[in-house]
């Protein structure tokens, strides 16, 4: 197995978020793959972050507009300042 295969935990740890993301490479893709065979730590780490993000995209998340926000912070000044 060439070096160029051996990535360190740290490496390991950028390549899993940017796959969460859909936004690593095919090599990129190998290399972890090949880390996650016989790092405990890099396999757990991928496992939380699947989570993470199978948690999030469930979740039904819904954000505020920045002008409602804004129309809100103006609000709660005047209550406050009352």
């Amino acid at each position: 197995m060439s070096n160029s295969l051996l990535i360190s935990c740290e490496q390991a740890k950028l390549i899993c978020d940017k796959n969460q993301y859909g936004e690593a490479s095919i090599m990129e893709i190998i290399k972890l793959n090949i880390r996650l065979l016989y790092c405990k730590v890099t396999r757990a780490y991928s496992k939380r972050n699947n989570k993470l993000t199978t948690a999030i995209r469930k979740s039904n998340v819904q954000v505020i507009e920045s002008a409602k926000k804004e129309e809100m912070k103006t609000q709660l000044r005047k209550e406050l300042a009352k």
